[in-house]
């Protein structure tokens, strides 16, 4: 982008993000089951527009020079801990970095020279990225093939001297299902190895849930041997992104988190959170929704998700070909397809308006498409089951993707750093996907079913580079 001139008018801004934004998925109204989370309630997000707004330009940086944020953040960290046990918060950019904190603490107070993090294979890759970032080695426990749950005999086997953390999900966002706390969290405290629950998707819903009727197991700091809990109020809190908190049950597991520096001859730094200057838009953004909703808003909402979610898994079990994965806890749904291209689906319904969220295979565990059911959702619950059938039958008669002989082969023996982004797009071409600038959103089936085929180390690399050619230079 070069520069204007002279300066533009706010009316041909608004204007010009207007036409930017028309290909973009809508972020109201339940048609994308993933990335966004929709009360339904236009007045609620109208409030938290405006007190986002209203803190957009206060810097969370220093503390002392905006008291606002400190009152705003202990109400806010105060409210998830009245709900989830009790303990010691801050209040984060979003999972990933509350689950980066967590991590954090908990290497610095093990000190250990070969840290490692045991979890299971359906954790949030947020924990890879932690310890990618933190020098921390991953230890993969598998889970149950029925019942997509981490067993804690095999986490107690993963254990060794080095462990540092031991992580166990609440629910998992794969299929929806939540770890045996109780067991996980024993195991961990056996071995004297701190255990975070990460209840980031889950944190601010299952309790809602509960309080609606259903049966959640306890999870959070109130189980003995559970040390710290994420919990993202972006997700069920419905709050403007982004806005997460990272619980410990010890205030000096807490400071673990922390960061100061005083080598240097500039201002006092000391920081809660991984970034620095940071506005306090999303605090205020977050506040304010947990205001406009109150408890019982959040119960409705909990009771609408959880009414909505029995539906769904009623209607999908319904449809020829499709089956619910393992018995969802929460208001996340996973499907695939026995004779029906799941990739396939997903794009048929993205014809028809909807986005089903792609899951690749991993670990035994089969490709499918996620549902992540919002307060939204039941309004248009019989619309989307519609769809799904409709996409399901076209995907049936359309027929699995069939990919070239030896494509699969010759981009795992890629040496990908080798190839600049202009024969990278090439390759991508010859498969019929055009990556080129002004292409238009390719159809994804060809690209998931490459991806489902390679290992996990060649996705990932295959990932880097069509991000680097999705923004350019």
């Amino acid at each position: 982008m070069n520069l204007p001139p002279t300066g533009r008018t706010a009316e041909d801004l608004l204007a010009e993000m207007a036409r930017l934004k028309q290909h973009d998925l809508p972020v109201r109204g339940g048609q994308v089951t993933a990335y966004v989370y929709d009360t339904g309630r236009a007045e609620v997000g109208a409030a938290a527009a405006r007190a986002y707004v209203e803190m957009l330009e206060v810097n969370c940086l220093d503390p002392t020079a905006f008291p606002s944020v400190v009152e705003m953040e202990r109400q806010v960290v105060g409210a998830v801990a009245d709900l989830l046990g009790g303990g010691h918060g801050i209040f984060t950019s979003g999972g990933t970095e509350s689950i980066m904190l967590a991590v954090k603490a908990a290497r610095d107070a093990a000190r250990r020279s070969r840290p490692n993090l045991v979890l299971p294979v359906t954790a949030h890759p947020a924990f890879h990225k932690a310890a990618h970032y933190l020098g921390i080695e991953v230890v993969p426990v598998p889970v149950d093939l029925a019942t997509y749950k981490v067993r804690a005999g095999d986490v107690e086997a993963a254990i060794d001297a080095d462990t540092v953390l031991v992580v166990a999900s609440a629910p998992s966002y794969p299929q929806g299902v939540i770890d045996p706390i109780e067991e996980v969290a024993a195991v961990a405290a056996g071995a004297g190895v701190p255990c975070h629950v990460d209840a980031c998707v889950g944190g601010w819903l299952l309790p809602w849930l509960r309080e609606a009727g259903a049966a959640v197991p306890p999870f959070d700091l109130s189980v003995p041997g559970v040390t710290s809990v994420s919990c993202d109020l972006h997700k069920f809190g419905y709050a403007p992104k982004g806005a997460s908190v990272v619980l410990f049950a010890d205030p000096a597991m807490r400071r673990r988190a922390y960061f100061a520096s005083a080598a240097w001859p500039g201002y006092t730094i000391i920081n809660a959170t991984v970034q620095s200057s940071r506005s306090a838009g999303p605090l205020g953004g977050a506040w304010a929704t947990l205001q406009a909703l109150g408890r019982q808003g959040y119960v409705e909402l909990g009771r609408a998700a959880l009414e909505a979610t029995a539906r769904l898994r009623e209607g999908i079990s319904a449809i020829p070909g499709l089956r619910v994965l393992g018995e969802p806890e929460s208001s996340l749904v996973a499907f695939t397809g026995d004779g029906i291209d799941v990739f396939v689906l997903a794009d048929e319904a993205r014809a028809r308006g909807w986005f089903l969220q792609p899951q690749l295979s991993y670990a035994g565990i089969p490709a499918n498409l996620h549902i992540t059911v919002t307060g939204v959702t039941a309004a248009g619950v019989e619309a989307m089951l519609k769809v799904i059938a409709e996409s399901a039958e076209a995907a049936r008669l359309r027929g699995p993707v069939v990919l070239p002989g030896g494509l699969v082969e010759l981009v795992a023996g890629l040496d990908l750093d080798a190839l600049d982004d202009a024969a990278f797009a090439e390759l991508a071409a010859s498969v019929g996907v055009d990556l080129r600038p002004g292409a238009g959103q390719p159809e994804m089936a060809t690209v998931n079913a490459v991806l489902d085929a390679l290992p996990a180390a060649a996705r990932e690399a295959v990932l880097v580079r069509f991000l680097s050619i999705v923004y350019g230079s």
